[in-house]
C-alpha cells in the first residue's frame, strides 16, 4: 500500500472550534476572500482570528465581519486595518440560496475555518447554522463527555 503525500500548499489558517459547539451546522460553503497584499503576507506567517467574526449579505453582496488579521510589520506604510470588512466570493446561486437561508429560514452564516486550499488560495468554509438554546448545548457536552467515558472503559477493558 503507497502512502499518499500531504499537499505542501494546504494550511488552516484559523479555526473556529466554538462554532460546532454553540451553532447547529446544517450546510457548509467554501468562499474566496478578497485581502490586500500585506494581508496574505500576515496570514502566511500564521496571524489570523475567525473565532468572533461572522458573515452577513448586505446590498447583493457577502461580507466577512470582525475578522483579525495581525499587521504585517514589514509592509508599514503599505499596510491593512486589522479588522475591516473582508468581501467574499461566492457564486450569484449561492448568493441567493445564503440569503434565503439568513433571511427566511432565521439562519447565520458561521465562518468555520480560514485556510489556504491546495492551490494556494485563501478560502473560508462558511457553515449555514442554527445558534443552539442552552439545553441543547447541555445536551452536546453531556454525549460527548458520555463518549469519552466509553472509549476508556473500552480501552481499559481490552
Amino acid at each position: 500500500m503507497v502512502k499518499k503525500k500531504s499537499d505542501p500548499n494546504y494550511k488552516v489558517l484559523a479555526e473556529n472550534r466554538r462554532a460546532r459547539f454553540a451553532y447547529s451546522i446544517d450546510d457548509d460553503v467554501e468562499c474566496g476572500v478578497v485581502l490586500e497584499g500585506s494581508e496574505v503576507k500576515s496570514l502566511r506567517d500564521s496571524g489570523g482570528q475567525i473565532a468572533e467574526s461572522y458573515a452577513a449579505v448586505e446590498d447583493g453582496e457577502l461580507w466577512l465581519v470582525n475578522s483579525y488579521i495581525k499587521p504585517y510589520r514589514q509592509a508599514k506604510t503599505f499596510g491593512h486595518e486589522e479588522r475591516r470588512r473582508r468581501k467574499l466570493l461566492v457564486s450569484r446561486k449561492q448568493l441567493s440560496d445564503l440569503w434565503n437561508a439568513t433571511q427566511r429560514k432565521g439562519m447565520t452564516l458561521v465562518p468555520l475555518v480560514l485556510y489556504f486550499n491546495h492551490r494556494g488560495k485563501i478560502k473560508v468554509k462558511l457553515g449555514i447554522a442554527k445558534g443552539k438554546k442552552t439545553i441543547d448545548i447541555r445536551e452536546t457536552q453531556a454525549r460527548r463527555d458520555w463518549n469519552r467515558k466509553k472509549q476508556r472503559l473500552l480501552k481499559a477493558s481490552s
